[in-house]
């Protein structure tokens, strides 16, 4: 049953109460203290959701549009900048061609044009760097740009379209990091052919040559972030020089230097959102709703508190379905309201569920009655009465349904997987149900629960893990049991065993009894598991477990059930002692093949049996 169908039908419920009791004109008093106080806070929230967004759309707005102002303005600053350092490239150029291929007192000129900003001014005749000033610490900058590996492609793209080219950022010998501007130089020979002389050369060190920019924006209070595409041709960008922080939705202002683009970007360092603003707005929202709060106490202490308290008396805290009480009061609500529709109530149970407790513990024993209820709210319609009658036994009642109608959709159910988790494993788990139909076998919701539970003692009967519904004939009889829990009979049996998976490459200890923890000198079965790692394997003496493993499974292939194997078992404390296990193999419907295996000491059975005939 879903959370809304469940708090439909108590309210139904209560519905039904004040009616009988109160009256109609109650029921509307109690719908209206509810319902205005409920509207009002409503139409609080959605007011100062109103002006929390409209303020927020706004200015938003107004940063969007002061940002790309001063995205604008200094992209447009950054831009004349980074010109500024290649003009001084334009500058030797314009000599080189007043003076017809040459230029003497490079070293002054290139002095005179040096700032902080600029790393060197280099000359590249035929596309060979010849001169660098300074010289100093850039004489491996010499190199041969047209057929340089890293420097080639785009030097020669240079040459060929007459167009200037910026390459990096690239890590600087001296530190930092720079800019190589390369401007190609032509002139014009005696028949006024032009040809390629080579190129005038220009290093900008980043971020000094934009530096006044981005310490502005910085100051403004903005993240920021200049890229360039990789080349001419290319459409990837790649960061020249970005703040620390994060740019998120920048906005951005793009320019061209050469044939390549550039772009900047900013972002608030406080985001796109007036967070003072906003915190105030929400403040007002949680003081609106305080007072809001208050004017509803009255009710919600009153009325509220006593619905909680209805409801918790009925639901099962476990599982969050009905418990008995609420199942049979709402199933006698329901049939009784149609009396001439046609139901279906379903007893269900967990087969073997004490193993399930003796084995794992009450705590995994609650995980799959939890899980069990999971898999019946999944499975049946919303509609559906759920409940737990108590310990592992579930009940289900269908409305508005037939045997021919529920017969399938139980079966289903009774046959869908359904499992536990288990130190990281799953583990199956199986039910028994049964199930009967109203009017058709019972004329009231008691009898119909006694005829589904004959059905249930039915199918108990005859293995378990099944599905069967009513008959005639069939009678709920009193389940008995033998009296025997399986703690009893591992505690008092008069041998020590244990049981593990049986598994070639992966066997498992599942279970020791006390006499086997006593012999074997082990403190619990916490103990033994954590010193074996739970491997029957790391009980055997090491020099003999390939030999007794192998002499297991030969007995095993060979189709022997039972197993006689003498070895030396492991103890607590690192020695051994020599045992006899009369070991078997079954099939267990939660952990497919299994070995049972009752261990006898061998010195003193020897012992014990030689007294015996000596007498």
């Amino acid at each position: 049953m879903t959370k809304t169908s469940h708090i439909d039908a108590v309210w139904e419920v209560l519905v039904l109460y004040y009616k009988n009791s109160h009256g109609q004109n109650e029921v509307n008093q109690i719908k209206k203290k509810t319902l205005v106080p409920l509207i009002i806070f409503l139409l609080g929230i959605c007011l100062v959701s109103l002006i929390v967004y409209k303020t927020d759309t706004h200015e938003k707005e107004q940063r969007h549009i002061t940002a790309q102002l001063n995205v604008a303005t200094y992209g447009e600053r950054i831009k004349n900048e980074i010109t500024n350092g290649i003009e001084i490239t334009d500058t030797l150029k314009q000599i080189l061609i007043s003076e017809d291929g040459e230029i003497h007192q490079f070293e002054t000129i290139a002095g005179n044009l040096m700032s902080d900003s600029i790393e060197s001014v280099q000359l590249a005749p035929n596309g060979v760097v010849t001169d660098i000033y300074p010289d100093n610490g850039n004489e491996a900058g010499k190199i041969d740009l047209i057929h340089d590996k890293d420097r080639g492609k785009i030097s020669r793209y240079a040459r060929d379209n007459h167009t200037i080219i910026t390459q990096g950022p690239f890590k600087l010998k001296q530190g930092g990091y720079g800019i190589a501007v390369r401007n190609p130089v032509y002139l014009k020979d005696k028949n006024g052919h032009e040809y390629f002389w080579g190129f005038t050369i220009v290093i900008l060190r980043v971020p000094d040559i934009f530096s006044d920019s981005i310490s502005a924006l910085s100051n403004f209070g903005y993240e920021y972030k200049i890229s360039k595409t990789d080349a001419p041709w290319s459409d990837t960008y790649k960061v020249v020089y970005q703040s620390d922080g994060q740019t998120n939705h920048p906005v951005s202002y793009t320019f061209t230097i050469g044939d390549e683009n550039w772009k900047f970007e900013v972002t608030p360092k406080s985001g796109w959102r007036n967070a003072t603003l906003l915190i105030i707005i929400i403040g007002m929202f949680l003081t609106i709703s305080l007072l809001l709060s208050v004017l509803t106490r009255v009710w919600l202490v009153a009325k509220e508190h006593k619905k909680k308290f209805q409801i918790l008396a009925r639901t099962d805290s476990l599982t969050n379905i009905y418990n008995r009480y609420g199942f049979d009061e709402f199933a006698e609500k329901i049939i009784q309201k149609n009396p001439k529709a046609h139901f279906v109530a379903a007893l269900l149970d967990i087969d073997d569920f004490k193993f399930i407790n003796d084995i794992y513990g009450h705590n995994y024993g609650d995980r799959a009655l939890k899980n069990l209820a999971d898999s019946m709210k999944a499975f049946f319609p919303s509609d559906a009465l759920l409940g737990r009658n108590g310990g592992d036994e579930f009940c289900i009642l269908l409305p508005n349904c037939t045997f021919k109608e529920a017969d399938v959709q139980l079966q289903q159910f009774t046959k869908l997987p359904k499992s536990f988790s288990y130190h990281g494993k799953e583990h199956a788990f199986y039910i028994s149900l049964g199930y009967a139909e109203y009017p058709t076998f019972a004329s009231n919701r008691s009898q119909l629960m006694r005829c589904a539970d004959a059905a249930l003692y039915e199918i108990k009967l005859h293995g378990k893990n099944g599905c069967i519904a009513y008959r005639e004939g069939l009678r709920s009889g009193a389940r008995k049991q033998l009296g025997f829990t399986f703690k009893d009979i591992a505690e008092h049996l008069p041998g020590a065993f244990i049981i593990y998976r049986a598994d070639k490459e992966d066997d498992e200890l599942f279970f020791a009894n006390d006499e086997f923890l006593h012999m074997s000198g082990y403190k619990d079965i916490d103990e033994l598991f954590r010193l074996t790692k739970k491997s029957f394997r790391n009980l055997i003496r090491e020099d003999e477990q390939q030999q007794i493993e192998s002499s297991i499974w030969e007995q095993i292939d060979n189709g022997n059930e039972n197993d006689y194997i003498h070895f030396h078992l492991r103890k607590a404390d690192g020695t051994y002692f020599s045992v006899l296990d009369h070991g078997r193999i079954v099939a267990s419907p939660q952990y497919g093949k299994v070995f049972y295996v009752l261990f006898m000491d061998w010195e003193d059975m020897h012992i014990c049996y030689n007294d015996k005939f000596a007498r």
